[in-house]
Order: structure tokens, then C-alpha cells, then sequence
């Protein structure tokens, strides 16, 4: 499974297209979540994007990338809140996270089960998950030129049954990027109208998918029958690091 590195994922949402698609899942976010007040948000894959708007609502805001993708400081200015990790062992103490925004991450990872079931372990008893993924029935997930054209797509069914075989509750499944993955001037111009135009007559086609699951707390996750040693968190970075690189362990509730 080829997945973006972080400098493609930094590249794309350098460009025109990009900024346009981090304004269409904003909105949505904030549509889904309209009030994050004093909760603890967390970011996964690269969700760096789609955080800054929250920073000054939320009590902490952090996020993480995967070591197979790479990590790029975050925000530009002041202390770094991204580090690297791996998937499926979070450095982050059970219970930690209030929210959390999943984008380019299902999508691309071999262990759906084990990151899924780590998120469940670091959310609180009244966590909640938001996941963004390609979706299968939409033209992003045909066009390579962006990240979303990467790795898996999912259907609604398919995001439905990894969340509940995981002992996640979930809402209904939302859409959005109606507008064709084109940096053409006038389609970026009418892409909230093709947002809204969308919403309403083919909701089901759209470019990406959106999910909200909440925590189940009725039933205890199965440990692994051999539990992998927990991988400290490498010091962010101005520039792209492997987990090769120095790794230094971050306290998760610094703030």
C-alpha cells in the first residue's frame, strides 16, 4: 500500500486546491463539533491542517503522525505539538483524549483494527472520534494527484463495521469535497457551491466521507497475546524525521 509521505502532504495543502479542500472539511468539522471548548483534541495521520482553528478553544491541542508517513513541525511559530508514532502504540495514557480528528489515516494503515482499538483506549469514557476518509464512491479516490487518491477508500458500510467490530458507537456517515480535485480558478471559485449543491441532491457521491463514533464503555478491548514495547514520541521537528532519528519521550499532559 503506497501511502503520502509528509512532504506531499505538506505540498498539497500549499497549493490553491488544497487551502480550498482544508476550508470545505473545516467547515463541516465545525459543523459536526461546534462547540470543543476546554476539551483535549488530538490530531492523527495529518491532521495538522485542519487543527489550527481549534487551538484557541480547546484546553490542549497535540498531534500526531505515523512513522511510516514522517513528521513535520507544527505550528509553524512557538513550541512543537506533533510528534511521531507509532499506528498502533500511542504514547498517551489511557483516558487522556476528549476528541479526536483521524484524516489521512485509516485510509492508509495495514493495522485498522489495532489503531482503532489504541484510539479507544486513549479517548475518555465519553470520547469522541471524528474519522475523514476517501470515500469509494466519489472521484477523489480515482485521481492520485492529491492524498486523498491514496490508499484504501470506504464505503459507508465498510467505515460502519470497523467502528462497531471496534466498540465504537457512530452517527450517520456525511460528505463532503463535491467539487471535482481540479485547480482550475473557476472550479475553486464555485466549490462552495458545488458544496452545498451536493449536500443536497447527491450526498452519497461525494469525495470524502465523515464519520462521528463515540467510545462504548460496556465492554473491555481483548489485550493482544503479545503486547509490543510502547515507542516514546520523536522530538518534532523543523524538517521531515524517520524513527530512526533521536527520540525523546513527550509528556502528554504538558501543556
Amino acid at each position: 500500500m503506497m501511502r503520502p509521505d509528509v512532504i506531499e502532504l505538506r505540498n498539497f495543502y500549499h497549493t490553491r486546491l488544497g487551502v480550498t479542500v482544508r476550508k470545505a472539511l473545516v467547515r463541516k468539522i465545525r459543523r459536526m463539533w461546534p462547540d470543543i471548548s476546554n476539551f483535549r483534541l488530538l490530531g492523527l495521520g495529518y491532521a495538522t491542517p485542519y487543527l489550527f482553528p481549534f487551538r484557541s478553544e480547546t484546553e490542549r491541542t497535540i498531534a500526531l503522525m505515523p512513522a511510516q508517513q514522517g513528521v513535520i513541525h507544527w505550528p509553524h511559530e512557538g513550541p512543537g505539538l506533533v510528534g511521531l508514532s507509532e499506528e498502533e502504540l500511542l504514547p498517551l495514557p489511557d483516558a487522556s483524549i476528549d476528541r479526536i480528528i483521524l484524516v489521512h489515516g485509516l485510509e492508509n494503515t495495514r493495522e485498522v483494527d489495532a489503531m482503532l482499538q489504541e484510539i479507544w483506549r486513549v479517548l475518555t469514557n465519553s470520547g469522541k472520534l471524528l474519522v475523514v476518509v476517501p470515500g469509494r464512491r466519489g472521484m477523489w479516490s480515482r485521481m492520485e494527484k492529491t492524498p486523498f487518491g491514496h490508499g484504501y477508500p470506504y464505503s459507508d458500510r465498510q467505515l460502519r463495521r470497523i467502528l462497531r467490530d471496534n466498540m465504537f458507537n457512530f452517527s450517520d456517515v456525511q460528505g463532503a469535497l463535491y467539487f471535482p480535485p481540479s485547480s482550475m480558478r473557476l472550479n475553486l471559485k464555485l466549490a462552495n457551491f458545488f458544496e452545498r449543491l451536493g449536500e443536497k441532491w447527491w450526498p452519497k457521491f461525494s469525495g470524502v466521507r465523515l464519520i462521528e463514533a463515540e467510545k462504548q464503555i460496556f465492554a473491555i478491548p481483548e489485550e493482544p497475546v503479545q503486547k509490543k514495547k510502547r515507542r516514546p514520541v520523536i522530538a518534532p521537528a523543523a524538517r521531515p524525521i524517520s524513527a530512526a532519528h533521536h527520540s525523546v519521550k513527550i509528556d502528554a499532559d504538558a501543556k
